[in-house]
C-alpha cells in the first residue's frame, strides 16, 4: 500500500481543518514540503547530538556544535515559509482573529496552526500504515473485525460515526494500532515544576524528563506478547483516548502515544475519530493480504523493520489489497461519485463543511 496515498488523505484531513483547503494530490508541492520538514525534524530531534544538547545545555554555545545548529536554523526557515501563509475561514484564521483579545504575535499564530498541521498529518499516516501491516500479519484479527462490520453495516453502506457505540472491536483495533505502532517512540521533553524523587533518584526542579513511549507500550508486564497485534487486550475498555490519558490509574491507560500531563496532545478526539473511520472503512471495503512474489511465495513483512528517527513507521512493504466483493466495490464507486459532486473544478469544497470553521478561540490560554 503506497504511503503517499495514505499521507495525502491524512494531510488533506488536517489542511481542511487548519487551512480550509483540500490536499488533492500526492504531488502537491505543499504536501512534499510538509513531509520533508517533518522527516528532517524527526532526524534532528532523534539524533545523539540533540540528546546531548538537552542533557548538557552549555554545549549549545560550543563552536563544534554550530554545523548542526545552522542546519536546524535553515530547516526552521523552511518551516516558517510553509506555515506563515494565507488561508480561507478556518482554524488558523480564527487564531488570527483572536489575537485582539489574547495578544499573541503573528509568529505564534502561525506556529499554533502549523503545529496542528504537522502533528496531525504524518502521525496518523504512520499509524494507518502500521495498521495495514498488522492486518497483513494477523488475518484472524482482520476476519473478526470484518465480522463485526458485516453484522452492523451489511454490504450496502459504509461505516460512519453513528456506528461508534456498536463497534467495540473496531474501537479496540484503533487502541491497539496506537499501542502497536507508536509513531512517536519518545515523548517530547517536559520540565518538572518542583523537586521530585523516583525510585531513589532525585529529579531537581527544571530538569528535563521524557516518556519512553515505545518501552511503555512494549512492556511485557503491561501487555502480554506486546509485538502481537491483539485488540482483545481492550475488551470492556470504553474510554476514549482523552479519558484514558487523563486516568489517574496508570495501569488503566491504553497507551502513551498522546503524552502525559498538562501538555497532553490536544487532538486526541480527532485521532480517535479519523482512525475509527479509516480503519472501519478500509476493512469494510477491502481484504488486506500478503503479496506474492514472482515464484508464488508469500512475502511476509517484518514488523520490526522501522524507519529511523524520532517519528517511526514501517519501512515500505508489499501487500495485496482487493475489494471484498462486487457489492462492496459498487458502494465504493457510488460514494466516490457522491463526494465528487461536492467539489468544484479545482477539487476544493464548493461549500466548506460545518465544523471546519472555528468561531472563537478566546477560551484558550495561549500565553502559557
Amino acid at each position: 500500500m503506497g504511503i503517499s496515498a495514505v499521507r495525502r488523505f491524512t494531510t488533506s484531513l488536517t489542511t481542511q481543518m487548519v487551512f480550509s483547503f483540500r490536499t488533492t494530490s500526492i504531488h502537491n508541492e505543499k504536501l512534499k514540503r510538509l513531509y520533508h520538514c517533518v522527516e528532517k525534524w524527526s532526524e534532528v530531534v532523534g539524533s545523539s547530538a540533540a540528546a546531548m544538547l538537552d542533557v548538557y545545555p552549555p554545549l549549545r554555545n560550543l563552536g563544534f556544535m554550530s554545523p548542526g545548529k545552522r542546519y536546524a536554523e535553515a530547516l526552521h526557515k523552511e518551516e516558517r515559509a510553509l506555515i506563515l501563509t494565507d488561508a480561507q475561514p478556518c482554524f488558523c484564521v480564527g487564531i488570527v482573529e483572536s489575537q485582539k483579545t489574547l495578544g499573541f504575535s503573528d509568529a505564534l499564530a502561525g506556529y499554533i496552526s502549523g503545529s496542528a498541521l504537522e502533528a496531525g498529518s504524518d502521525t496518523t499516516a504512520s499509524t494507518l500504515t502500521g495498521f495495514v501491516q498488522a492486518m497483513v500479519l494477523h488475518p484472524s484479527v482482520q476476519r473478526q473485525a470484518q465480522d463485526e462490520l458485516d453484522r452492523i453495516c451489511g454490504t450496502k453502506r459504509l461505516p460512519n460515526m453513528d456506528d461508534w457505540d456498536s463497534m467495540p472491536y473496531i474501537r479496540a483495533c484503533v487502541k491497539e494500532s496506537l499501542r502497536w505502532m507508536p509513531t512517536a517512540i519518545l515523548g517530547l521533553p517536559h520540565a518538572v515544576i518542583q523537586d521530585d524523587e523516583y525510585m531513589g533518584h532525585k529529579i531537581p526542579k527544571g530538569a528535563g524528563v521524557m516518556l519512553n513511549v515505545w518501552a511503555i507500550n512494549m512492556d511485557e508486564n503491561r501487555f502480554e506478547n506486546p509485538r502481537a497485534f491483539d485488540p482483545s487486550r481492550y475488551e470492556g475498555d470504553e474510554q476514549n483516548s482523552f479519558e484514558s490519558a487523563m486516568n489517574g490509574d496508570a495501569s488503566k491507560r491504553d497507551h502513551y502515544v498522546f503524552g502525559a500531563g498538562r501538555r497532553l496532545c490536544q487532538g486526541t478526539h480527532i485521532a480517535d475519530r479519523s482512525l475509527f473511520l479509516s480503519i472501519s472503512r478500509l476493512l469494510w471495503a477491502f481484504s488486506l493480504e500478503k503479496a506474492i512474489d514472482t515464484e508464488g511465495n508469500e512475502i511476509t513483512p517484518n514488523a520490526d523493520d522501522l524507519t529511523d528517527g524520532f517519528l517511526v513507521q514501517p519501512k515500505p512493504f508489499p501487500a495485496k489489497i482487493t475489494p471484498r466483493s462486487d457489492a462492496h466495490a459498487q458502494v465504493i464507486r457510488r460514494e466516490w461519485e457522491a463526494s465528487q459532486a461536492l467539489l468544484d473544478e479545482s477539487k476544493q469544497w464548493k461549500e466548506i463543511p460545518s465544523g471546519m470553521v472555528f468561531e472563537s478561540l478566546v477560551s484558550l490560554d495561549l500565553k502559557e
